[in-house]
């Protein structure tokens, strides 16, 4: 698709987003539905609410689909329903559970139609929030983009770079050697078996311990596996805790709109003896990934702005460490109160390994992107956004250069 189609096609999905809702029964039914959502036991020692987010995504793309977008270069659309169920037992404890329906964690990757992504349970021994126990399934407390991954707080419809992009490295194959491990480069990405630095909110299993202390915040996990593995491990059952991933986070508030934070991680990003490939001797827990990240976010009226920046080592079998750093920066604008705008400059850069003759080469093909949006909040209820994103990587190889997608969502 030619980038004057793209932003053609974009501006009609647009006109139809900005179209007023004609329907302000089906808001009054969603706000009676908010309310019969709601259970309080008497004196409120027992209060549970169940939500829900419904998403319809459409993606046109160029070339082979970017990211965590699986399939083929074909326009499709993306439905998907999330509900949460939020319990609080007096003033200490508290539980999350939710479920998804779609079609795969990533679009179109067609793992389980109907799962749990989350579900954990958090001790809160003290009122002020300085110290809390958790265990289950959860999103990883790394970096800041996991927070505000949600549809409804994102203000884009898909991940930054270093949560989405697929490098060469994998966790299910191990290379023969390093001119087999720099071959891939040449290959388009085969996301079935490579993995980026972070794969999205990583909801892996584990427990964790974080809170505040004035303008400190901290978190420590550990978990079942590393940032960058894929959901079908996540699960405890699915790979135990054998080879724990440790992590965690510091978090200052220098100010009431300041928010700066370093991250840091270590744990192995293979699974068991991929394939029985690995060299005699040796064990996953010998191939760490190693991760150190900082953030900073800062709002001012009508401004939002975030940034992550991290780098990451992989231990990769018969080649060595692969170094990599991937950062973002982004914007949002409110235009009016309804009305918003956002902007995303991200970019990965790779480091170098030598190749079999020993000389150095750089394992993975440098990419920038830029990502434009525009949403609007109708209500309180219901929320459309358009984006469009340009990326160009080193080479002649392309894994989609644009693309350009519309989300509603329903918030109940």
């Amino acid at each position: 698709m030619r980038p004057g189609a793209a932003l053609a096609a974009g501006l009609l999905a647009l006109a139809a987003l900005a179209r007023p809702p004609a329907a302000p029964a089906a808001d009054a039914w969603l706000e009676r539905l908010d309310r019969g959502l709601r259970m309080e036991t008497a004196g409120g020692l027992l209060r549970a609410e169940l939500s829900g987010l419904f998403d319809l995504e459409g993606y046109v793309l160029d070339r082979r689909p970017p990211g965590l977008i699986f399939g083929d270069d074909d326009p499709f659309v993306n439905p998907r329903l999330s509900l949460f169920l939020d319990t609080r037992l007096g003033s200490h404890l508290y539980s999350l559970v939710e479920a998804r329906i779609d079609r795969g964690f990533d679009p179109r990757a067609h793992s389980s139609a109907a799962r749990f992504d989350q579900y954990l349970l958090r001790y809160s021994p003290l009122a002020d929030g300085r110290l809390n126990l958790e265990v289950g399934k959860f999103a990883t407390m790394i970096g800041s983009w996991a927070p505000r991954h949600d549809s409804w707080s994102n203000p884009f419809i898909n991940a930054p770079l270093p949560y989405e992009n697929v490098t060469v490295v994998s966790d299910v194959s191990v290379p023969a050697s390093r001119g087999a491990f720099l071959a891939r480069r040449a290959l388009a990405d085969r996301k079935r078996q490579w993995q980026p630095v972070i794969w999205g909110p990583s909801y892996a299993s584990g427990a964790a311990l974080f809170g505040a202390l004035g303008p400190l915040e901290y978190a420590a996990e550990v978990k079942n596996a590393a940032p960058s593995s894929r959901p079908e491990v996540w699960d405890g059952r699915a790979r135990g805790w054998r080879h724990p991933t440790f992590d965690g986070r510091l978090g200052w508030h220098p100010a009431a709109a300041w928010i700066v934070g370093a991250s840091a991680a270590h744990g192995a990003y293979l699974r068991d003896d991929p394939r029985g490939t690995l060299p005699s001797g040796r064990d996953v827990d010998d191939f760490p990934q190693e991760l150190i990240g900082v953030d900073a976010s800062y709002a001012w009226r009508h401004w939002q702005l975030w940034a992550e920046f991290f780098a990451s080592r992989f231990d990769v079998p018969r080649v060595g460490d692969a170094d990599t750093i991937a950062y973002y920066v982004e914007s949002r604008y409110k235009l009016t109160p309804m009305l918003f705008a956002a902007l995303r400059w991200n970019q990965q850069l790779f480091g170098e390994v030598k190749n079999d003759r020993e000389r150095d080469r750089a394992w993975d093909r440098d990419i920038w992107r830029l990502d434009t949006a525009v949403g609007y909040r109708f209500n309180r209820h219901l929320q459309g956004k358009l984006q469009y994103s340009y990326a160009h990587q080193r080479g002649e190889l392309q894994q989609g250069e644009q693309l350009v997608a519309a989300q509603l969502t329903v918030k109940f």
